[in-house]
């Protein structure tokens, strides 16, 4: 399998090469040169554990690696830093199918992937000879920056600075951050969103010069971001595995068609799903599930890309995004694998802030329906499930589960639920009608005891281990200073 970018880059790539680089040298995102089919018959998805479902989808993508190599990733990453002996449990709650996502070392679905992708990217760089430090930069919208620092702290070889939106995460989130002990991490707030945070760490990428003079330094660039073939190929395992439980537990034939509800923000796990089923997974719908900045909504509706909107707070803030990144590697398949109509239709995002795509690109999105909540419609969705089953769920996942309420399709649905309520405490305590959330003067972690009184689920090692951490990280820039700060950290 090699692999070639969105834009148009006459150079293709194996596996291996293009996890080290991240992002192609035309700033198009790598996609595989056609998509493979799943080795293993429909029928006997059920009988494989999570590590068997990832060595099955992963084979496909990474055919450079031996298969030595892989098993050895897979074994390292998926180990006893997940808290429940499942992985990935798929629950059933009332008339819903959860798949918890949430049970790694930071508590949110980033650690299915990132868990991983160290072990992919040390693994590369020794089969191409490279002998230099990797500097993964990442920009973040909460979750992916503690799930990256977490997956390369103290990893030989290898330094990360995850940047993120002072104020656009939640406290805990923040906490979880800041409070990082790794010898080889930068955490960095700046003055901005999500979306400024992003673009930023993309002009670093593809800074010739400073790539250049990194070079000469003994530095190499990577991202872990989702436009990592080694980020995002991993995610596609779990709807894998979530499809063979659903047989397991009988909800399901083997072969009868589901849809999967995602709550979706740079459109990284919801094209996970989609890969599946190119692969031949037997997904129907995949559900596309916006917050109030519904700027994907708006495209699958209308066929308009337009981020030229109001940034909107919310109480899902990994979804606070308006740059999907990932939007891109599905663009190039409706445009027929046009790399030029990909790079137009990228060009005019940059400098215009917008792009309309053809009705023939439009009538191939039928694998995806588009859908969103308010504010008001994520706290009820939350409350009731709540009152019904017990169940505590995210702020996240309640987006995506209040689209499951909103679309009625024929085919079950498995609602991916991609963070735990304990990193959202405050919003879900409100959500729940308890009033002390409304007070910002009572401390973040006594609510979390709230939680775990009314949930009765108990507090994650993640959240008690930062009930009384240092802060490490208090780096605060403005956006048009992230160049210089890196320029700074790796060449002082």
């Amino acid at each position: 399998m090699l692999y070639k970018s969105t834009r148009g880059y006459d150079k293709k790539f194996k596996a291996s090469e293009a996890v080290i680089k991240g992002l192609c040298d035309d700033g198009g995102l790598f996609v595989p040169e056609s998509f493979p089919t799943l080795s293993v018959p429909i029928e006997k998805l059920s009988m494989l554990d999570y590590k068997e479902t990832a060595y099955v989808v992963l084979k496909e993508y990474f055919t450079d690696y031996s298969e030595e190599e892989l098993r050895n990733c897979i074994n390292k990453a998926y180990d006893s830093k997940f808290d429940t002996e499942e992985m990935a449990p798929l629950v059933k709650k009332g008339d819903k199918y959860f798949l918890e996502l949430f049970h790694g070392k930071t508590i949110a679905f980033k650690d299915m992937a990132l868990s991983i992708l160290p072990h992919l990217l040390t693994t590369a760089l020794k089969k191409n000879n490279i002998n230099k430090e990797v500097v993964i930069l990442t920009a973040t919208s909460g979750d992916t920056g503690k799930a990256a620092l977490a997956a390369f702290a103290d990893v030989k070889d290898t330094r990360i600075i995850v940047f993120y939106p002072k104020g656009g995460v939640s406290k805990i989130q923040e906490l979880q951050m800041v409070t990082e002990k790794g010898k080889n991490t930068k955490v960095v707030s700046v003055n901005g969103n999500f979306d400024d945070c992003q673009t930023g760490v993309k002009q670093i990428f593809n800074n010739d010069e400073l790539k250049k003079e990194l070079d000469e330094a003994g530095y190499v660039f990577s991202s872990a971001n989702s436009i990592n073939i080694g980020r995002l190929f991993p995610q596609v395992a779990y709807y894998v595995y979530a499809y063979g439980r659903m047989v397991k537990s009988g909800e399901i034939k083997a072969g009868d068609k589901i849809n999967f509800v995602v709550p979706t923000g740079n459109f990284g796990n919801i094209l996970a799903g989609f890969y599946a089923k190119k692969m031949g997974l037997p997904i129907d719908k995949l559900i596309c599930a916006s917050n109030e900045n519904k700027v994907l909504f708006d495209f699958f509706m209308s066929g308009e890309y337009n981020r030229n909107r109001e940034f909107i707070l919310t109480s899902s803030p990994s979804m606070d995004i308006l740059i999907s990144s990932n939007l891109e590697r599905l663009i190039y398949i409706i445009a027929g694998c046009d790399a030029k109509k990909n790079a137009e239709l990228m060009k005019e995002l940059s400098s215009n802030g917008t792009y309309t795509i053809t009705d023939d690109m439009k009538e191939k999105l039928d694998d995806f329906i588009g859908e969103y909540a308010d504010e008001e419609e994520v706290f009820a969705t939350i409350k009731a499930i709540y009152d019904e089953t017990g169940y505590v769920i995210d702020t996240h996942t309640a987006v995506a589960a209040t689209a499951d309420n909103n679309i009625k399709q024929d085919n079950k649905s498995v609602v991916v639920s991609t963070a735990s309520p304990y990193k959202f405490t405050r919003h879900v305590l409100r959500a729940l009608g308890v009033t002390d959330a409304d007070d910002e003067n009572i401390d973040d972690f006594l609510l979390v005891d709230e939680l775990c009184k009314l949930s009765k689920v108990k507090i994650p090692a993640a959240i008690e281990e930062i009930k009384n951490a240092d802060i490490i990280h208090n780096n605060n820039i403005n956006v048009d200073e992230m160049e210089k700060f890196v320029r700074n950290e790796l060449l002082k």
